[in-house]
């Protein structure tokens, strides 16, 4: 079985609470003061009867890849990817309408972690990435998402416009970011069956995946600055979404 190393707290915990990955032992530095998250973990794995090692600063450091580990890692399988079809059946199973996140070629960790963080608090069913030329679901990005990585349903797709096609066919609208956008967050119907398109870093949503949204929304802004980050973009929009859906599901009562 491959393995790869998980670091930090919030990751090693969310691991072990989600379930989703075979941990097969967990890592603590030897001789430290161990902090409150720490002991946590240690006690999640000892009641899972997943083994405990200790070790030094330096082997974990080198295990983990980073001296950013918290001294906290896990030995773990690799992370579940989904299918499209196991996100979608997550929608219908809970009763709400569809709620996508499309995430365009995104490369840097840091903002995919964010987006997958803020998307799961949001209430989104799932994300879906493309295989190539973005970044995968790999131990700094759940790093950067606090843990919520090990929480939500993601899938890889080899062509993002043939499953935005698919979802079309299934009754999601597919709403891209955009500056130039012909809607704002504001005016835009972010209640219905929906999947919200983010684009990378710089670039923005490829050509051909823009041309298929159904249509794009624009942040109104002020000021010099004449864009957002990524992972703010999407956290702006997402909220939105989750704030009509909170409205509407109150009207419908």
């Amino acid at each position: 079985m491959k393995t790869e190393i998980l670091y930090g707290t919030h990751p090693v915990i969310e691991a072990l609470k989600a379930d989703r990955r075979t941990v097969l032992e967990i890592y603590i530095i030897a001789g430290n003061r161990m902090s409150k998250n720490a002991v946590a973990a240690v006690k999640l794995a000892e009641k899972k009867n997943i083994p405990v090692k200790k070790v030094s600063p330096e082997k974990l450091e080198t295990v983990s890849g980073t001296s950013e580990n918290q001294g906290v890692g896990a030995k773990v399988s690799p992370y579940p990817i989904v299918a499209v079809q196991d996100i979608l059946k997550e929608g219908a199973s809970n009763g709400s309408k569809n709620f996508l996140l499309l995430v365009d070629s995104l490369e840097d960790p840091h903002n995919l972690g964010a987006l997958i963080r803020t998307g799961l608090c949001a209430g989104i069913d799932g994300v879906i990435i493309p295989k190539n030329r973005s970044v995968q679901p790999i131990p700094s990005v759940s790093k950067a998402s606090a843990g919520a990585l090990e929480h939500v349903l993601l899938a890889r797709v080899t062509n993002m416009v043939d499953t935005i096609k698919l979802f079309k066919e299934k009754g999601i609208w597919i709403a891209g970011t955009d500056s130039g956008g012909d809607q704002t967050i504001y005016t835009a119907d972010l209640a219905c069956n929906l999947a919200i398109v983010i684009g990378g870093e710089g670039k923005g949503i490829r050509p051909l995946v823009k041309k298929n949204c159904d249509y794009l929304l624009s942040i109104p802004r002020s000021g010099p600055v004449d864009s957002l980050n990524a992972s703010v973009a999407g956290a702006v929009v997402l909220y939105e979404a989750y704030r009509q859906r909170q409205e509407q599901e109150k009207n419908d009562y």
